[in-house]
């Protein structure tokens, strides 16, 4: 029996707009009763439609092995992982990792403990004992994962990033990148934005982040002129509160989406011959460009809205010309010897 998902956009607010169902209708309750969980708890649109693949790719997983959630251990959870190495394309290891957490989550949801390890009764957990006789035990999480590869993205050049730059002829889109590259937001950041979030009067906005945090950020006057001259010039009239909308076609007035977004940088990257352009890598380029400037990384943090500051590290590894660069300056700021005289 096939699963699917079905996104249903007038639901009750206790209700998650994401549902499981079957190829008959009927609804996968194990997975909708978590989502719907997952809603009272406040998660966002984008969380809980990450929620549900996830638990449509389990339950797929389910059909194919016969396996119910009831009878889930960790050594079948390491079946799970085979399966998902041996689909195509081959999901990323942060993907596999992010679905092992939701299942965790999901087995906790309904059964109040940890998925049982193999040859364990269920519901018994591992713990150990401290040493000298003290009334406590701590708990030995058992953590089920694929190795991450280490990650890093090499920002773009001030050469790519003119030469990207000057194929623009929209005041729209020009504005679209820069706020990615001047104030480092993420594409859904982006497309999120709202008319009312624009406060050029005080020179910043309000960026509608991810699990719904929010954070104040400051405009440069160059942005504001771009923005101001987007909506002055080139914004159809409509009802939409969304900043950016579509400029022409039949869906004239109606909020960017994804996809939309997605188009733009397509064709900018095929005009401009810049083929690493796009809306994540100019955030990781306004990120090495503020710390070359000497930001404070706690503050780079803020602005970028991260939670944890290893986040933003990420987004500050030095390519080989920022070391050599490193290097020549020290060499010539060190005192050295004088050079001993030849004969």
């Amino acid at each position: 029996m096939s699963v699917r998902v079905l996104f249903e956009p007038c639901v009750p607010p206790s209700q998650s707009p994401y549902r499981l169902l079957h190829d008959k209708g009927s609804e996968v309750y194990w997975a909708n009763e978590f989502l719907d969980a997952q809603r009272l708890r406040g998660l966002c649109l984008r969380s809980l439609r990450a929620y549900a693949y996830d638990l449509l790719n389990l339950a797929r997983w389910f059909a194919v092995t016969s396996t119910e959630l009831s009878g889930l251990t960790e050594g079948k959870l390491t079946g799970y992982i085979h399966y998902q190495l041996n689909q195509q394309p081959q999901p990323a290891a942060q993907t596999i990792n992010h679905r092992l957490n939701v299942t965790g989550c999901l087995y906790r949801f309904h059964y109040g403990r940890e998925v049982p390890a193999q040859g364990r009764s269920r519901g018994c957990a591992l713990s150990i004992s401290p040493p000298f006789g003290y009334a406590w035990r701590r708990r030995v999480l058992r953590r089920l994962g694929v190795k991450v590869p280490r990650r890093i993205v090499v920002p773009l050049t001030a050469t790519e990033v003119a030469k990207f730059w000057g194929g623009f002829r929209t005041f729209r889109d020009v504005s679209i990148v820069a706020l990615m590259l001047f104030n480092g937001l993420r594409s859904c950041e982006v497309l999120s934005l709202k008319l009312g979030d624009l406060q050029f009067a005080q020179s910043q906005m309000l960026i509608q982040g991810k699990g719904n945090r929010e954070r104040l950020l400051p405009l440069d006057l160059q942005t504001v002129r771009l923005l101001q001259s987007y909506l002055n010039v080139e914004r159809p009239t409509t009802n939409s509160c969304s900043a950016f909308v579509v400029l022409k076609g039949p869906n004239r007035g109606k909020p960017l989406t994804p996809a939309g977004l997605r188009t733009v940088f397509r064709h900018h990257r095929r005009i401009s011959s810049v083929s690493k352009a796009n809306p994540h890598r100019f955030r990781h380029t306004f990120g090495a460009d503020m710390v070359r400037a000497g930001v404070s990384l706690p503050a780079l943090m803020k602005l970028m809205g991260h939670c944890q500051i290893h986040t933003t590290m990420l987004y500050v590894q030095l390519c080989p010309r920022d070391v050599w660069r490193e290097f020549h300056r020290a060499i010539d700021n060190r005192g050295r010897p004088p050079l001993p005289e030849t004969p």
